[in-house]
């Protein structure tokens, strides 16, 4: 079965380079440019992994992820926190929001790909 990858981002060029290395790596991917998009989609999508950034209109990072993972029935969604923020303070309070990884941009793409499939046990 096709693990699915929700992407939220609301910078479009990071969106397309994402949407493309995911689909590349065989997963099946939708994208919201928002938290309440991503919010909503998480609900009809069902992904496995959302790649999630921190800084986004609406709802932030952190708020999805915190909402994803105090919910029973998305709790075990896998979340990666990307973000241009890599002080310590952001990467700890991302995971103890639940992030299953936090990832810094600019990122290597194929670093984030084997974190991805790591985390998807594909």
């Amino acid at each position: 079965m096709t693990k699915r990858v929700l992407i939220a981002d609301d910078e479009p060029n990071i969106v397309a380079s994402l949407e493309f290395l995911m689909e590349q790596a065989g997963f099946e991917v939708k994208v919201a440019s928002d938290g309440r998009a991503a919010l909503g989609l998480v609900a009809s999508f069902r992904p496995d992994l959302v790649l999630l950034d921190v800084m986004m209109p609406v709802k932030n990072g952190y708020e999805v992820c915190q909402q994803l993972k105090g919910d029973a029935d998305t709790r075990g969604v896998k979340v990666i926190l990307l973000s241009a923020k890599g002080r310590d303070v952001e990467v700890a309070k991302g995971l103890e929001l639940g992030a299953d990884a936090y990832v810094t941009k600019p990122f290597s793409t194929r670093e984030l790909v084997a974190k991805v499939k790591e985390l998807l046990g594909t």
